[in-house]
Order: C-alpha cells, then structure tokens, then sequence
C-alpha cells in the first residue's frame, strides 16, 4: 500500500537511507566474507598482500585443490536450488516433525535441512561433478583441509555439542518459564510483580564478570555442600544408588545453563510480558467460556497468537547463551568447553600460519549456525520486533 504524497519521504532522503543501509551492510558484511574466503585457502594464498591473490587462490590451485568453471556455474546453481526449497519446505517440515511440539519441529526440520545440506555440498556434488571436471583446468582454489583440522584432527564437534547443550538448556528454561511468568504479569495487575521485575532487570545490565565472582566460590566448593545431604539417615541411601560422593558444579554444563539463565531470565520475562499485553484478553475469556482451563487456554489459544514473540525472545537466549565466553571460560573444564572459548586455544600457544588459518576455519564454522537460524525464522523475527502479537 502506497503511503500519500502528504508523508512520502523524497527521493533524497530515500536515497540518502538506502545508501546508507547499503554502505552499512557492505562493512558489515565484508569482513565475514572474507574470512570464508581465507577459511578455504592455503596459508600462503590466505596471508597474500594481494587480495586478488586471496580471492583466487593460485597456490592453493597448484597444490590440486580447485574449482572449475563447471563447478562454479552447477554448484552455484544445486546450491542456490537447494537453499530456495529448504526455505519453501521449512514450515511445511516444521509441522511434519512436530513431535515435542512446534519448537521441537522447528529444531528437527532445521537440523535436517542443515544435514541435507552437508551432504549436498560435501557428498553428492562432488561425486556429480567430477567427471564432468576431467580435462578442465580449475580456475579457483578451495579446499576444506581447515575444516577437517579444526572438526576431526582438534575436537570441534565436541565443543560444538557442548555448546548445543547449553544454549538448548538455556532457551528450554528461559522459553518455559518466561512464557508463563510473562503472561502472568500481563494477565494480573499487581505492582508487586513488576516492581520485582525491574530490579531483577538491574542485574541483567551488570558486567558478567561480577556475577560469576559470585557464582564461582558456590560452585567450586559444591561437593562440600552436598556431603550433608549424603549423610544425612533418610535421604543419603537414596542418593548413594546414583553416585558415592556428591557431585560438583564447577566445570559442568549445568553450572553455565543455571547462571546465564539467571541473568537473562528477567530480560526474557519482561519482553514476553510486553508482547503478552498486546494479546485481547477476549481471547482468554473466550477459550474459557468453551471450557478451557487457564493452562489449556494458555498453551491451545495464547502461544499459537503469541509464537512469533516466543520465537524473538528464543532467539535472543540463544544468542546470549551461543555467544557468551566469560562465563563458559571460567565455569566450564576442558572437556565441556564451547565454540566460543575454544577458538581461545589456537592463539594460546606460539601460532603458525596453518594454525591462523585453522582459527579462521573454526570462527566460520562457529558462525554458520547463526547465519541458519536467523534465515529460518527471519518472517516469524521481523514479525515479532515490529508486531508483538496480534492487533485490536
């Protein structure tokens, strides 16, 4: 719908806005391109002064690892295909999937298209291209060795479930109880409630450093508040058949979940709470005039009209849970460590080109999760940032 003439922005100013978005994204957007271009070089095509040598990658050619033009046009094209029918078939395989509910569905789908797509690209397309490569010289260099380094050689996988155990923990806990504590707040007038919410919002805003000085000591010497309940006549039997001694916190991915939980709790409650005030309450009345408890009524009418803030405020927990460094560094051992710090460990020792390069591959790797995500629930985003809810 076209806005009057009385309102309608010039032509200048629009001009002036789309330039700027256009700059804005271009030195966004630059250095994430660039390093996936460096990922898949050789070191001395990737550290080149010449940034033609490091789109090209002439040595890495001369090693045997490219690309043809064959390659170029029809992988372009398979993948170009494949994302355009993963984006049409996601709904449709969401509700497919649903088998724990419309999240679980929307996690399955994403995580089946992401492994359609692996083996598209790292399966199928080279066996199909191939031979139609013999004979033809190859005109870019590319080569996935960084990957298989950082992922088979160094780990990676294990730090990338660890990091899917906590940001699942995270979104579950804060999703579950923010959903109902937000629609609580909405529903009944009590200043009680909102007063406690803004100081809550207060700890969200402190360094996170300051929370975890404070975590840390409970955690570490968790195994010596437990012995109590270990010895204790009537439940320490009980416990004895799980485990000997009491377990401990500190390095375990419980311990992260329950503290970036904490500090994002309040924020997630209260911007749920905003976009639940924005829900007729003749919804609610509604559902329960056609018998409807208040959680039946809550999960079968409200969550349905609300989903596109569930998923913002989802998105928001994963990002802080995904991203975090300072407290999965100081909370988590070696063996649980996540994506974030552990790239850590390629800069910690005396680094030589092949180990930059590597670093380069695992901050790509770290990055195309996000990248997926943020494209597979991009209208139910936008949505939620602008509409809230429903409106009238």
């Amino acid at each position: 719908m076209s806005l009057p003439m009385a309102i309608r922005p010039s032509i200048c100013v629009r001009l002036a806005s789309h330039g700027f978005l256009a700059v804005w994204l271009l030195v966004a957007a630059f250095p994430l391109a660039w390093i996936v271009v460096m990922s898949v070089k050789l070191p001395i095509d990737a550290f080149s002064g010449s940034p033609w040598q490091v789109i090209v990658g002439p040595r890495t050619v001369e090693a045997g690892h490219g690309l043809t033009w064959i390659d170029l046009v029809l992988g372009g094209a398979a993948v170009a295909g494949f994302a355009v029918a993963a984006g049409l078939l996601a709904a449709r395989l969401a509700r497919a999937l649903s088998f724990a509910g419309l999240i679980g569905g929307w996690v399955a789908a994403i995580l089946l298209i992401a492994v359609a797509g692996i083996v598209l690209l790292l399966g199928v397309l080279p066996w199909l291209l191939s031979p139609l490569d013999d004979g033809v010289a190859k005109v870019l260099g590319v080569t996935f060795q960084h990957y298989r380094a950082v992922w088979v050689g160094h780990g990676f996988w294990r730090n990338f479930i660890n990091s899917l155990t906590v940001t699942a923990g995270v979104v579950t806990v804060s999703l579950t109880v923010g959903t109902l504590a937000g629609y609580a707040l909405s529903r009944v007038q009590s200043g009680l409630g909102l007063w406690l919410l803004l100081v809550a919002l207060v700890f969200r805003a402190l360094p996170h450093s300051v929370l975890v000085t404070g975590f840390l000591p409970v955690f570490i010497g968790s195994r010596d508040l437990l012995i109590p309940l270990w010895e204790a006549p009537m439940l320490g039997p009980f416990l004895h058949l799980f485990a000997d001694v009491p377990p401990t916190l500190y390095g375990k991915p419980w311990a992260v979940i329950a503290v970036l939980v904490s500090i994002n709790q309040p924020f997630t409650i209260w911007l749920l709470r905003s976009f639940f005030r924005n829900v007729p309450t003749e919804l609610d009345e509604a559902a329960r005039v056609d018998g409807c408890s208040h959680l039946e009524a809550f999960m079968r009418v409200i969550v349905p009209v609300m989903w596109p803030g569930v998923i913002t405020a989802g998105l928001f927990s994963f990002l802080l849970a995904y991203n975090d460094y300072l407290v999965c560094a100081l909370l988590l051992d070696a063996q649980s460590q996540t994506m974030v710090p552990a790239i850590t460990q390629y800069f910690n020792r005396e680094t030589t080109s092949t180990d930059q390069v590597e670093a380069v591959a695992a901050a790509v790797s770290i990055t195309a999760p996000l990248f997926v995500l943020v494209m597979a629930f991009q209208r139910q985003i936008v949505s939620g940032l602008t509409a809230g809810a429903v409106k009238g």
